[in-house]
């Protein structure tokens, strides 16, 4: 039942079987006076119990002790009534709306029970009482009547129980999920702190570094150069000052190219891309024990520092995601000089992965993968992601070669 049908069913619905049964009775015993008063009677006692004890009562709907009261009155009157006249079993369902409705369990089976051995003996009224038949019948009668009823209040109490536990389950679930998204909120600004500070400290550290080259190289060459030239103004051996000077410039352009070349990740220091490249797949092969091949096609061009810098670090990081996540047995690195473009693929058979379950911050690699192609795309170039469960990964990194020359 539901919440808006229970005070039509306590309120309104007992009222409208009382006065059919009591207009039935009046009807039946219209030739008995005597007996008529007397039903007439106790159903206005019963009307004027449920209209006091109740109806009119309803701050007190709620007190268990008041109910109790009000039910057993209800119950005695009915009782009586269904005692002298049978029909009277009619006014049972208005005792078990209020006993469902109105006692808690477990103390509603009592009252339950009480309506349904009225409710039987008034359906059991004709069976003849005389003999043990009969009265074995009418208990049957009484019996199927009980235990049916509460039957009925232990699959409706069950109900109650289940819903509210998940009711509860559902509380708990939505506030787990509001925590988590809280956490998850909380997360992604931490990250965000750690990585701009992660990015500053790099600032600085860079700035400090190259403070470091400039004074103990360039600053000292400079000061060197002045010094030998305001000596030679006053020095009768003005060339050897002048030379000295010369010498000191050249050192440090000397360092001064060092310097910038110290910028460049090691292995393209001393080699070209497809060198270091190799270099990089030979090593990583032989760490990891895994099959790489380097592949390299179209014709081999200086590029700038910076694009040659982007495409070995490239491939290095899926290199190592492949190490990580992969479970390859063969790699294929392809270094691919085309006529406006560079690029370099790296594809194994490992077990791949479903790219579009993923987001930026959880793909194979998780920040290495992110910052690769910020790296990329800061150069004007893309960073293509191809993978499949059960059919490997492709990771395709290009960038254009303008500036480059050949």
């Amino acid at each position: 039942m539901s919440e808006q049908a229970w005070p039509l069913r306590l309120t309104v619905v007992p009222y409208v079987l009382l006065t059919a049964v009591a207009a039935v009775t009046v009807l039946i015993k219209r030739d008995e006076p005597g007996s008529l008063t007397v039903d007439l009677v106790l159903c206005a006692v019963l009307g004027l119990w449920m209209l006091v004890m109740f109806t009119l009562r309803p701050a007190r709907r709620t007190g268990t002790r008041w109910i109790v009261v009000f039910i057993v009155g209800f119950v005695l009157v009915l009782a009586v009534l269904v005692v002298r006249d049978p029909w009277f079993g009619f006014l049972t369902p208005a005792g078990y709306f209020y006993t469902f409705g109105l006692l808690p369990w477990p103390g509603e089976l009592v009252g339950i029970s009480a309506v349904a051995v009225l409710a039987g003996i008034a359906q059991s009224y004709d069976i003849p009482k005389t003999n043990l038949l009969g009265l074995l019948g009418c208990a049957a009668v009484i019996a199927v009547n009980v235990v049916g009823m509460c039957l009925a209040s232990w699959l409706g109490q069950r109900s109650d129980v289940l819903s509210q536990q998940r009711k509860e389950a559902v509380d708990a679930l939505t506030e787990t999920n509001r925590r988590l998204e809280a956490t998850l909120a909380e997360n992604a600004e931490l990250h965000d702190q750690l990585l701009t500070q992660a990015r500053e400290a790099g600032v600085i550290d860079e700035r400090q570094r190259m403070a470091r080259e400039i004074h103990d190289t360039l600053a000292q060459g400079l000061t060197g150069i002045v010094t030998q030239l305001q000596a030679a103004e006053t020095s009768e051996d003005w060339r050897r000052h002048v030379t000295t000077a010369v010498g000191l410039a050249r050192d440090s352009l000397t360092e001064a190219r060092r310097s910038v070349h110290a910028l460049r990740p090691l292995p393209l220091q001393s080699a070209t891309l497809s060198a270091a490249i190799a270099d990089v797949v030979r090593r990583w092969s032989a760490l990891h024990g895994i099959d790489a091949q380097l592949t390299t096609t179209g014709t081999p061009r200086v590029m700038t520092p910076e694009a040659e810098s982007t495409l070995l670090r490239a491939t290095q990081e899926a290199l190592a995601n492949v190490a990580k996540y992969a479970q390859a047995s063969r790699v294929g690195v392809t270094l691919s000089y085309m006529q406006k473009e560079v690029a370099v693929d790296v594809r194994d058979d490992g077990v791949g992965f479903d790219p579009s379950r993923t987001t930026p911050s959880s793909e194979a690699g998780g920040f290495g993968l992110v910052a690769m192609r910020q790296r990329v795309e800061a150069l004007n170039g893309t960073l293509e992601v191809e993978s499949e469960p059960g059919l490997g990964t492709a990771i395709s990194a290009t960038v254009p070669t303008r500036g480059a020359s050949a």
